[in-house]
């Protein structure tokens, strides 16, 4: 496998399943020139072969996202982008999947892009968001929403009058609107009406099994860019709607988590929400997110469904085998009135997880492992039925339809999983594939997990030798690797894969003795990690590189700075001035005070974020970097990276700097084709030049 390969690269990246369990919708995408696109395909679940044959249901140069069943069954809503102009609206569309046949497009009205889409529990609604006038924070001549109506002079605004710190966001840019509610009749001819307005944005829609209430995610505290904290809202569809330009229905609190909530879910019966969140104030990075639980009218304060078990709800391990372009949904969902399905990430793997609860008092009563195994699961969805599906990972195997028995585990068929699709691996036939072993290095907090990946046919002797450092550093190495691992083994470097302090999923005391020590515990697994492969001797000592993105790319910087071992070095979208990243990262405040980073607030804050900045250390660097940013990165922006370049460039060290325009922070997995291939035949070049 070599960089330009990553054009024949399948993702398979989305999930819906009718509420019978007959059908699952997936998405899959591909590459057409230097374009992604996506079309819907539909996999029939009663079939009698194991793996069915897919029915691709959507063709073209589409980008066809967010596929949602009517309840049905019949129907299919989904967001339709034209992936050739980037000033198009994403809109909702409707397919009739019997035919299939396009039934209608919902014409935009006074929106901007779709966002979310939820059927009604009848199946005659739908929900959706999209971003609405007026603007937060433009002046002078408006441009259009999304490119919609006649063209100003100029698509730039005169001014932004930025009275809050919340106006840019990784990936979205200028957040100058908010995303609002509205609800369309799926009726061919009806206009979508806007439920929801005011200064908040909502996301994470659900419907009540009444079918005219919906529950959303917001934060509508008194300062929610300087304290954010977002919880569970409900509005009534059906109120009085007021005259145009007027206040919306009224939203009311029903989840109200102390630490922050999202992602609500209704019982079937009403009676309860179901979220995501921490009850606790003010958390700290330790803390891992869990199931919450509280009565549907808010009369009393949720409650934790699980907290003994101190792993995080979500996928936190990284493998870009699932695309990195879209978010997962990972519950909470209902399997009945007394059982909730969501997943779990714990020792660098995630699986879908059932929680009992008593459905009269909402007390829990106990939970389990549904599927187990070498797996990490991006997506699950499940039907009245019982049915149980996900798109997820086993082993290094990229991302496919699997299904699983929630109510009982059959370790027969893959831990407990069964593969239904072949649509989204079946490139990786095309290439030798490496080998994966996991192992456990001694380090000075406890066993280290690390995974060793080997060229394809690799004996045991020592070979040249990277070790890639994950983001986050909330992030873990999953057992499926970066697409990056797989082009490193292919090039002849066995990789090192640790999971060190600070990585998320093996619980808060695996993660407390790195906050607020960036450099310390962390450096030190990694040196841990390293001597323990050197000792077992698969690698060799003297051609050792380092290579990470985002905290990964801080790590780098840091260890440049503090030893000789290594005799390459590649950073990615890195930190390298904790004191200016503060205030230059669209997180920074927030990110700091819950990682004990330190703040500009005082002479003591300060001298904490200087001893966590790998600037200080810069005199001392003597290994070669190659340094690459995304130019509209803005969780880790250029201004920090730029200052430790610039710093290496007047010692006359050797550094190179290469900007990628447009990109953001993930731009790596996620960018345009031909500039991730540029950027992994960089990589890849200058680990060659100084290794080999």
């Amino acid at each position: 496998m070599t960089p330009p390969d990553l054009r024949r690269v399948v993702a398979v990246e989305e999930l819906d399943l009718g509420t019978d369990g007959r059908t699952a919708i997936v998405v899959r995408r591909t590459i057409r020139g230097d374009r992604y696109v996506s079309h819907l395909v539909a996999i029939d679940l009663t079939a009698r072969r194991r793996i069915p044959r897919p029915v691709t249901l959507t063709t073209g140069t589409t980008r066809d996202t967010r596929p949602r069943l009517s309840p049905d069954g019949h129907s299919l809503a989904f967001v339709r982008a034209d992936p050739t102009d980037d000033a198009a609206v994403a809109a909702l569309q409707m397919l009739d999947i019997r035919g299939p046949r396009l039934v209608r497009a919902v014409r935009p009205g006074r929106h901007g892009a779709v966002g979310e889409v939820a059927w009604s529990p009848d199946g005659r609604r739908i929900a959706f968001t999209a971003e609405v006038d007026p603007p937060r924070f433009l002046v002078g001549r408006v441009p259009p929403i999304s490119g919609r109506g006649p063209a100003t002079d100029t698509q730039e605004p005169l001014a932004r009058r930025i009275t809050r710190t919340d106006w840019r966001w990784d990936e979205e840019g200028h957040r100058d609107r908010w995303s609002h509610l509205f609800v369309v009749d799926a009726r061919a001819g009806a206009r979508p009406r806007q439920v929801t307005h005011g200064d908040f944005g909502v996301e994470d829609i659900a419907w009540h099994p009444d079918g005219r209430t919906v529950a959303f995610t917001t934060d509508r505290g008194p300062e929610p860019d300087l304290h954010p904290r977002t919880t569970i809202w409900a509005v009534d569809v059906d109120a009085a709607q007021p005259a145009e330009d007027a206040a919306g229905a009224e939203p009311w609190e029903v989840v109200a988590a102390a630490g922050w909530a999202n992602h609500p879910a209704w019982s079937p019966d009403g009676r309860w929400i179901a979220a995501v969140g921490i009850l606790e104030p003010e958390p700290l990075d330790d803390l891992s997110p869990g199931l919450i639980l509280g009565p549907a009218d808010g009369s009393r304060a949720p409650i934790a469904l699980a907290p003994e078990l101190d792993r995080p709800v979500g996928n936190w391990v990284d493998t870009d085998l699932n695309g990195w372009m879209v978010s997962g949904r990972h519950g909470p969902l209902w399997l009945d009135e007394r059982t909730i399905v969501a997943t779990i990430s714990d020792g660098g793997r995630s699986h879908p997880w059932t929680f009992d609860i008593d459905p009269r008092t909402g007390h829990p009563r106990g939970h389990r492992r549904a599927a187990d195994g070498d797996a990490t699961t991006h997506t699950i969805a499940v039907a009245r039925n019982g049915v149980a599906a996900a798109l997820g990972t086993i082993g290094t195997r990229a991302m496919e339809l699997l299904t699983f028995d929630p109510r009982a585990r059959d370790a027969s068929t893959d831990d407990g999983w069964t593969t239904r699709s072949s649509l989204g691996s079946r490139w990786q036939a095309a290439f030798e594939q490496p080998t994966m072993r996991l192992v456990q290095a001694p380090g000075a907090g406890g066993p280290i997990d690390v995974r060793i990946v080997s060229p394809h046919g690799a004996g045991d002797g020592p070979l040249p030798t990277i070790v890639d450092v994950h983001g986050g550093p909330l992030g873990a190495w999953a057992p499926a690797p970066h697409l990056e691992v797989f082009l490193l083994a292919a090039r002849g470097y066995r990789v090192i894969l640790p999971n060190i302090r600070g990585s998320a999923t093996y619980g808060r005391e695996w993660i407390r003795p790195q906050l607020g020590d960036w450099g310390g515990v962390d450096a030190a697994d990694v040196h841990a990690a390293i001597d323990h492969v050197v000792g077992i001797g698969l690698a060799d000592a003297d051609r050792l590189g380092v290579l990470g993105l985002s905290y990964g790319g801080f790590m780098v910087h840091w260890l440049v700075g503090t030893t000789d071992r290594f005799r390459a070095a590649v950073s990615e979208n890195g930190v390298a001035n904790q004191v200016s990243a503060w205030a230059n990262s669209d997180s920074g405040p927030e990110y700091d005070r819950a990682a004990l980073m330190g703040d500009p607030f005082s002479p003591s804050g300060v001298d904490k974020l200087w001893r966590q900045s790998p600037l200080r250390n810069v005199a001392n660097v003597r290994t070669p970097l190659l340094m690459l940013q995304a130019e509209a990165d803005l969780r880790c922006p250029p201004q920090d990276n730029e200052q430790f370049f610039i710093a290496l460039r007047h010692l006359g060290r050797v550094v190179e700097y290469v900007l990628y325009p447009g990109e953001s922070h993930v731009y790596a997995s996620a960018g345009r084709p031909d500039r991730r291939i540029d950027r992994m035949t960089r990589l890849l070049d200058w680990f060659d030049r100084y290794l080999r």
